[in-house]
């Protein structure tokens, strides 16, 4: 069993990181929910979970941080399923997993948080939608760069990958607004997924291989 320096096993450790990050990230939901992202200082968040406002920065060095935990795992996630999507798959159906994903997602949450997570939130705080834009203009380059294989132009290229990833915001931002608006769960998923699935039909056909 490997060890830290410390003497205890790094999988417990890197377990108690995880879990600290995650109780961290649901304190800060529930007050962002409650008060809103603008109203809510760092300091608050730590004298909420009991933990020093040191070992907030520590996990969260920026504020954003708060809402934007998840960001790199989604630009992954994104970035993986345009690239692993099989070969008679168009870009547009290896994206729709990830839409239908976000729905479900959404459907889930536990309602004392979700007001407080990132689709809702964005909808609320200016310094979170420019925030927002600068991430999915990162996804964007990052879906265009697996577009390679398509034998599109560098150019066509992008603008495929932005309307793609238009598709994954356009949901997320009516996400936050239906979660703002308490909005029936079940008819607004259906509706997400119809409308979601009309733009990736159509999408699908330009963005299939040349």
């Amino acid at each position: 069993m490997v060890e830290s320096s410390e003497g205890v096993p790094s999988g417990l450790r890197e377990r108690k990181k995880r879990e600290t990050r995650e109780r961290l990230g649901d304190v800060a939901a529930r007050l962002f929910a409650e008060h809103g992202y603008d109203e809510v200082p760092m300091s608050d968040v730590a004298r909420a979970a009991g933990v020093s406002d040191q070992t907030v920065y520590n996990y969260f060095p920026t504020k954003p941080d708060l809402v934007f935990d998840r960001a790199d795992e989604v630009l992954e996630k994104i970035r993986a399923a345009v690239a692993d999507r099989g070969a008679q798959q168009s870009p547009a159906e290896a994206m729709r997993t990830i839409v239908l994903e976000d729905v479900d997602r959404y459907v889930a949450e536990d309602p004392a948080l979700a007001r407080g997570e990132f689709p809702a939130q964005c909808r609320l705080s200016a310094v979170l939608r420019r925030r927002a834009l600068e991430f999915y203009d990162e996804v964007t380059s990052a879906v265009a760069a697996e577009l390679a294989d398509t034998g599109f132009d560098s150019m066509t290229r992008r603008a495929q990958a932005a309307a793609l990833v238009a598709v994954v915001q356009q949901t997320t931002e009516a996400i936050g607004d239906a979660v703002l608006a308490d909005a029936d769960r079940e008819s607004t998923r259906k509706r997400l997924v119809a409308t979601a699935g009309a733009a990736l039909d159509h999408l699908s056909t330009w963005c299939a291989p040349a």
